[in-house]
């Protein structure tokens, strides 16, 4: 018999090709990180923070949460080195059911991440090609769809398109910043009235916790590395150095890209402009300047698709193995890629984006659940270091139990602040995500039923 199968047509189940390098680890961290919330994240901070210092100051809070967190989940994911990330730690840590919320949440939230993203560059594409105008959503199914179908042909595809547009998304970044500073000087914009800042101490709590969230959302995607760490070659040495090489990374362009936008506009001009660096842009480039930053950010926002649908592939593919999920998700072709697993994650995304006048509080509760993961995960760490000493760990957290502990209690004192935030503003977000919590629980029973061993 003929061994030599094609990758588009030959499966077997549960076999993923340890082919990653580290270079791969920080393109998806990039690539999973850096999107449209850098945008828009800015005016939203700026509302509520008039202090230049204490503006990047919170940029630099977030970035420090991240390196404590990748601390920690470098250690889960050298000692437990299979795809699908916080939901592997939480399955083997906290058992089947709290496995199940992490992965179930994680999944639908990348999903309908890509789905919102996908839409943005429907959006953004309009305005830079007039035939566009009017098609957003066509775009938007365009965008996934293909995306999925590159993946299909196998890991080396999706890979070498991690590779390509997180490049070309860094190099975008950092152009954009050294025009600024090097054009910006003759634009600086002077600044006006100082605006009026909280009126009270409360106020301005939960300002600064309103500011933390949008920027702890806007770091989001850098634990990226480890939904591969079954894939990625020299797992002990290359998980560690994708994670807090990509934190490191993606906080350094953050900075520069908040302190070349201050360079050009003060911070009253930033509060409440959502597109802020296109009104910097603007300025320096005349009336293309938009179009610009609006290009950078498809390019942006491309390299986020593609590594939101290998990251999401591999969450159902590990549910799938531990009868968490139908069992045909386990199916992966000869060019390592969940087969199965991808045409559900991508299905769903285009169901959203289909949605898309009605899904938005969905991803708003969703959203709520990104840090709720990962201080699942952090928990997990000192679950299996008490109950499991033995196992072995490549990488061991540094400063353990203390660093984990403090960004354990960062986690849930976030948690407790955007819930309260969140009652105060009447978005209800924390009580649609309680919902889904509810219902989660039925959807476990259910599947547990029918899927067959």
């Amino acid at each position: 018999m003929n061994q030599n199968h094609s990758p588009d047509h030959s499966e077997s189940r549960g076999r993923l090709l340890r082919i990653l390098g580290v270079g791969f680890g920080l393109a998806v961290s990039l690539g999973n990180t850096i999107a449209a919330g850098i945008v828009r994240t800015p005016g939203e901070i700026a509302t509520g923070i008039q202090n230049p210092w204490l503006f990047l100051g919170v940029w630099v809070a977030g970035g420090l949460y991240a390196l404590l967190g990748a601390n920690c989940v470098a250690e889960l994911g050298t000692a437990l080195p299979r795809a699908g990330a916080q939901y592997v730690f939480s399955h083997r840590a906290l058992g089947p059911y709290p496995g199940f919320i992490v992965g179930w949440s994680d999944w639908l939230s990348t999903s309908g991440t890509t789905a919102a993203v996908a839409f943005v560059i429907g959006e953004y594409s309009g305005a830079l090609v007039p035939v566009l105008a009017g098609k957003t959503v066509a775009v938007a199914l365009f965008v996934t769809v293909f995306f999925a179908l590159l993946q299909w042909h196998g890991l080396r595809w999706g890979s070498n398109a991690q590779n390509v547009t997180s490049l070309a998304k860094a190099l975008a970044f950092v152009a954009l910043v050294v025009a600024c500073f090097l054009l910006g000087g003759r634009v600086h914009v002077e600044a006006g009235p100082a605006t009026a800042g909280p009126a009270n101490a409360t106020a301005f709590f939960f300002a600064v916790v309103l500011a933390l969230q949008s920027v702890m959302y806007t770091y989001d995607g850098w634990a990226a590395p480890v939904y591969f760490s079954e894939e990625i070659q020299e797992t002990a040495r290359n998980i560690p150095r994708a994670l807090f090489g990509g934190v490191l990374t993606i906080l350094g362009i953050y900075l520069l890209w908040n302190l070349a936008l201050l360079y050009i506009l003060p911070l009253p001009r930033i509060a409440g402009d959502i597109f802020a660096m296109g009104t910097a842009a603007n300025l320096i480039f005349g009336p293309n300047g938009d179009l610009i930053v609006r290009a950078l950010m498809i390019v942006s926002m491309l390299a986020g698709i593609n590594a939101y649908h290998l990251m999401a592939t591999r969450v159902v593919f590990a549910m799938s193995r531990d009868r968490l999920f139908w069992k045909v998700a386990e199916r992966v072709n000869a060019g390592g890629t969940p087969t199965v697993s991808l045409f559900f994650t991508a299905g769903i995304a285009v169901l959203f984006i289909v949605l898309s006048g009605t899904f938005k509080k969905l991803i708003d509760a969703l959203s709520f659940f990104f840090v709720a993961n990962y201080t699942m995960s952090f928990i997990s760490l000192f679950v299996l270091r008490r109950r499991e000493p033995d196992l072995p760990r490549p990488f061991r957290a540094w400063g353990h139990p203390w660093t984990t502990g403090l960004v354990l209690l960062g986690s849930v004192v976030y948690l407790v602040g955007t819930i309260v935030a969140d009652l105060r503003s009447g978005t209800r977000a924390s009580i649609y995500a309680l919902v889904i919590l509810v219902a989660s629980y039925p959807a476990y029973r259910l599947l547990r039923i029918t899927v067959k061993e």
